[in-house]
């Protein structure tokens, strides 16, 4: 029995002494091996504001690797000691504090981005980077190498004096890798001059546009479109209008029917202009859109122009009302209205004005009844005008007033108006006898 007890104890203690208490893992013969690739579009025209994508990438291997373990025999047992390789936190494959940053070498590019911070990528490790970049106007047409530049840094080598102590050795390297572009032939559009003509506010009217084509490509089968910017109230009816070709430096005149929505206010709105063509390689492609502004005039106003109507208790009267186009823009085919409310009333409310431009006037009469219980007072009647837009749709001004004054009936007119019906009975008798006394003489 004891024989198998000190068998046993043999085994355990060869056991204790192959666990791997304090294994350190060194590394050898191994440094990042950076890359950097084009991911996505290498095509760009003059003129472009465009995204360089781009992948950075970490093949490094390590050669050698080795882990490093400290035990002692004793004399009842074995003793697997912690003096040893202190474990190191970097692995030399790591690219530590990687950068990118772009130049544009030859290239027509500026390049808007600054070098970026990428931060740390392990073996077999990328991190995708978006580089801004302008392709500049006067850009020929061509391929075009721009140099990337891609620093790390990483643990070259450490030794370990003394037991507690650590020395490293970390080198920061530099990488150029040339990025492959092509600058391709495009349609490149300049307005030169846009007119809004009478829109305004709630309305619809006309966007005429001059256009060039200033790109490297003459354009086919070519639509001009405008279209709506974000939120825009100035919104295209008609968008898009078929030009055919479109070659270089030649004008094109457009006409497009735009709205201003209701909640626009008297200010310039954006709106954007593109062409979708046939390039030269026979592809559909549509030209970088061009943001212009547009003006749009204030809502038309209407005002008051004549002096207050004056009517009488209970009497039946005609009163006549100017109206004046204080707006921008012609109303067409104006139409006023008038509300007669208590104590007034009326058989007659509207009256046809015309065309009013911007500052013509014209006349309304109302046929109008004032109640003989009115108040002595000045009233308002709420009126509006309707007219229609330089595209025949139908609007309606906002609400405002007509003053109307109304005065006291004369306490003596039923005096004086008796006497006055009874002089004229009183004549007519007279005539009546006269001519009847002349006639018995003849």
């Amino acid at each position: 029995m004891t024989y198998r007890k000190e068998i046993f104890l043999f085994l355990l203690l060869s056991l204790l002494c192959t666990l791997p208490v304090m294994g350190v893992t060194t590394y050898s013969g191994a440094s990042p091996q950076m890359s950097a690739v084009l991911s996505g579009v290498n095509e760009f025209s003059p003129g472009q504001d465009a995204t360089i994508s781009v992948i950075v990438k970490n093949s490094g291997i390590s050669t050698i690797e080795s882990v490093d373990y400290t035990c002692t025999m004793g004399s009842t047992q074995t003793i697997c000691d912690s003096a040893g390789p202190i474990p190191r936190d970097d692995v030399p494959t790591t690219a530590k504090m990687v950068t990118v940053g772009l130049s544009a070498g030859d290239a027509p590019v500026v390049v808007k981005s600054d070098p970026q911070n990428i931060g740390d990528i392990p073996t077999q490790g990328q991190v995708p980077v978006n580089i801004i970049v302008k392709i500049t106007q006067d850009a020929t047409i061509g391929e075009y190498q721009l140099p990337l530049t891609v620093g790390y840094t990483y643990l070259a080598a450490s030794t370990q004096p003394a037991a507690d102590t650590l020395n490293s050795l970390y080198v920061r390297e530099n990488v150029t890798f040339p990025i492959t572009i092509k600058i391709t032939p495009t349609v490149l559009i300049k307005v030169t001059k846009s007119v809004a003509e009478n829109l305004s506010v709630g309305s619809t009217g006309y966007l005429d546009l001059t256009l060039v084509n200033m790109g490297s490509d003459d354009g086919r089968e070519a639509i001009v479109k405008v279209l709506q910017n974000g939120n825009s109230p100035v919104i295209p009816i008609d968008s898009s209008i078929f030009i055919g070709d479109f070659p270089r430096n030649q004008p094109v005149f457009c006409r497009y029917e735009v709205t201003a929505s209701s909640d626009a206010q008297n200010q310039t709105y954006p709106v954007d202009v593109a062409v979708t063509y046939e390039n030269s390689y026979g592809d559909t492609v549509t030209s970088e859109a061009q943001t212009i502004g547009v003006p749009v005039q204030a809502k038309i106003t209407f005002s008051i122009t004549s002096a207050t109507p004056r009517v009488t208790q209970g009497s039946d009267s005609v009163i006549t009302v100017q109206y004046q186009n204080t707006g921008t823009v012609t109303a067409y085919h104006a139409e006023s209205r008038l509300s007669a409310v208590d104590p007034f009333s009326s058989t007659d409310n509207t009256a046809y004005l015309g065309d009013l431009k911007p500052g013509d006037m014209a006349t309304a009469r109302y046929d109008i009844s004032t109640g003989s219980d009115a108040a002595v007072n000045n009233y308002a009647l709420d009126t509006v005008v309707s007219y229609q837009d330089s595209l025949d749709n139908n609007l309606v001004s906002d609400t405002f007033k007509v003053p109307v004054q109304v005065v006291q009936k004369p306490a003596f007119s039923s005096v004086v108006l008796l006497p006055v019906v009874v002089i004229i009975v009183l004549l007519m008798a007279g005539a009546g006898y006269y001519l009847l006394g002349t006639r018995k003489k003849k």
